[in-house]
C-alpha cells in the first residue's frame, strides 16, 4: 500500500518543501507553495511507465531515418510548423489563451487524421462527447476512426490508449488530468508532471503520437510546471487577438523541424482556414497616401512575411506624453525612438507616439527597426510614403543600417505582391541588387539616408 509524504510545492517551478513558506526560495514567486500529498512509495517505488534498457546501443550510421515517416494533419499549416508533419512516437505540446482556437484546431486535425491515416483518441476533459460531437459537425467531415473519450483520469486513458493503439492521441487538456496515485487536485504540478511523465513513456514505448493542449497563465506562461516545456518533443503557441480573424502558429521548440516556424490561419464560421497567401491578407486594406504606414517584409521561421506597421506621432494629451507598442517590443521601440531623436534631430520625447503592427502580428526580429524608424519619422513630418516601398533593416545606437539575414527572401516576397522598391542595409546591396531585376532596390549606411529616401522626389 503506497504511503503518502505531506510536502509544500512550487506551482511555479516545482521546488519542494516539508514547511510553507510565503515566497519560493527558488523561482520567487509569492503564494505559490501549497500543501500535496505524494505518494513515498508506488509500484514498488519505480513509477509505472518506466522502461528498461531492452536494446544495445546502435551506431549512428546504422539507424534508419527512412522510419521517420510524418503523418499529415489535414492542414498545411499545422504541418509546417512540426517540421512536414506529425512524426510517430512524438509528445507536442499546444498551448495559447482561452478561446483562441486550441481544441477546433486539434478536432479538424483529428477528422482528417482519422480519414486519412487510421484511429484517432481524442480525450475530451472539459466537454461531453456531444459538445464535441456539435462542433465536429460544424467544421468538417465525421469518422468512425475518431474515437471521442470524455474522461480525466489518467489511468482510464492510458489503459483506453494502450488497447486502441491510436495514430494519434490528443488530450484536452493536459491541466483537467488527474492521476489516482496523487491526492493533489487537477492542474496542480505535481498532477501536470505526473500526466506529462506518462503520457510521453506512453508515446516513446508504443510509438502513439501525443498532442496535448496546455492552458496559458495570465502573464503568458504555459500553466503547470515549466519542466512540461522540456520534457515535449515540440512546443507550440496559438497566438491572435481576440477581435481579430487571423491565428497564428509559432513552433518555440521543434526536435523534429526548424525553430521558430509560423503557420497563419483564418478563423471562420466554419472553423480554421488556411490563408494561401497571409501577406496579400495582411496588406489588403492598407491605406493610400496616409502618413506613417509602412510595409516591412519581416521573416517567420523559414517563411517571409509582410505586414504593414503604423505609427502616430501627436501633441500630448497629458503631462507625460505616452509611448504604446503593439506588435513590437516596448523596450526595443522605446531605444529606437531615443536614437531616431538624437540622429535626424526629432522631438519626439515631447510628443505622444502610437505604433501598431496591423492584423494582430508580433514581430520579434530587429530587421522591423528601419521600418519602424519610416513609419514615426513619415508621422512626424506628416510625410506620405510611396505605397510601393517595402523596408527592413536592424539599426544601431551610433544610426548605422546593419545587415539582416535572408535579405534575398525578403525582396522576392514584395517582388511577388507588387511592391516596386526595397530600402534595404547597404551591406545586403550587392546579392540583393544582382539577383532582382523587378524590384528596384536601394542601399542605405545611415538615418540620414533614409531621411532623405523618403522626401519626395
Amino acid at each position: 500500500m503506497a504511503k503518502f509524504q505531506t510536502v509544500f510545492l512550487c506551482q511555479s517551478c516545482g521546488y519542494q518543501t516539508p514547511r510553507w513558506m510565503g515566497r519560493c526560495p527558488d523561482c520567487g514567486q509569492w503564494g505559490s507553495l501549497l500543501e500535496e500529498r505524494l505518494a513515498s512509495e508506488r509500484h514498488g517505488g519505480v513509477r509505472s511507465g518506466s522502461s528498461t534498457a531492452r536494446e544495445l546501443p546502435t551506431p549512428i550510421t546504422a539507424v534508419d531515418v527512412r522510419a521517420l515517416h510524418r503523418i499529415s494533419s489535414g492542414l498545411a499549416e499545422l504541418d509546417r510548423v512540426l517540421g512536414g508533419g506529425i512524426v510517430p512516437g512524438s509528445f507536442v505540446l499546444l498551448s495559447g489563451d482561452p478561446g483562441i482556437g486550441k481544441s477546433t484546431l486539434l478536432l479538424q486535425a483529428s477528422m482528417q487524421i482519422a480519414i486519412r491515416e487510421g484511429t484517432v483518441l481524442y480525450v475530451s476533459g472539459e466537454e461531453s462527447p456531444e459538445q464535441t460531437r456539435s462542433r465536429g459537425s460544424r467544421v468538417g467531415p465525421l469518422s468512425d476512426r475518431l474515437l471521442l473519450l470524455a474522461e480525466t483520469s489518467l489511468q482510464v486513458i492510458l489503459d483506453q490508449a494502450e488497447r486502441l493503439r491510436p495514430k494519434v492521441l490528443v488530450i484536452d487538456s493536459i491541466q483537467t488530468i488527474a492521476s489516482e496515485d496523487l491526492e493533489s487536485p487537477p492542474g496542480s504540478f505535481s498532477q501536470v508532471r505526473e500526466a506529462a511523465w506518462r503520457l510521453m513513456a506512453l508515446a516513446k514505448d508504443k510509438g502513439v503520437s501525443t498532442i496535448v493542449i496546455g492552458h496559458i497563465t495570465k502573464d503568458g506562461s504555459i500553466a503547470g510546471p515549466k519542466a512540461l516545456e522540456h520534457m515535449v518533443d515540440a512546443v507550440v503557441f496559438m497566438e491572435g487577438e481576440g477581435h481579430q480573424v487571423h491565428r497564428l502558429l509559432r513552433t518555440m521548440k521543434n526536435r523534429f523541424g526548424p525553430t521558430p516556424e509560423v503557420g497563419v490561419l483564418e478563423m471562420t464560421d466554419k472553423g480554421l482556414r488556411e490563408l494561401e497567401n497571409p501577406s496579400e491578407v495582411f496588406l489588403s486594406q492598407r491605406p493610400a497616401g496616409a502618413s506613417g504606414s509602412i510595409v516591412i517584409p519581416t521573416l517567420e521561421g523559414s517563411r517571409p512575411l509582410l505586414v504593414e506597421l503604423q505609427a502616430l506621432v501627436a501633441e500630448p494629451g497629458t503631462p507625460i506624453p505616452r509611448r504604446v507598442f503593439n506588435g513590437v517590443d516596448g523596450n526595443r521601440g522605446a531605444l529606437l525612438l531615443a536614437v531616431v531623436e538624437k540622429r535626424l534631430g526629432l522631438r519626439l520625447s515631447a510628443r505622444d507616439v502610437y505604433v501598431n503592427v496591423v492584423g494582430g502580428v508580433r514581430i520579434g526580429e530587429t530587421a522591423a527597426d528601419l521600418g519602424l524608424a519610416a513609419a514615426v519619422l513619415s508621422s512626424a513630418r506628416n510625410l506620405p510614403l510611396d505605397p510601393g516601398l517595402a523596408v527592413f533593416g536592424e539599426i544601431g545606437l551610433a544610426g548605422e543600417i546593419r545587415a539582416v539575414p535572408m535579405a534575398e527572401q525578403r525582396i522576392r516576397e514584395a517582388g511577388h505582391l507588387g511592391l516596386s522598391h526595397c530600402l534595404i542595409p547597404r551591406h545586403n546591396l550587392e546579392r540583393a541588387q544582382s539577383a532582382f531585376s523587378t524590384v528596384r532596390v536601394t542601399g542605405i549606411r545611415s538615418l540620414e539616408e533614409l531621411a532623405r529616401e523618403l522626401e519626395p522626389h
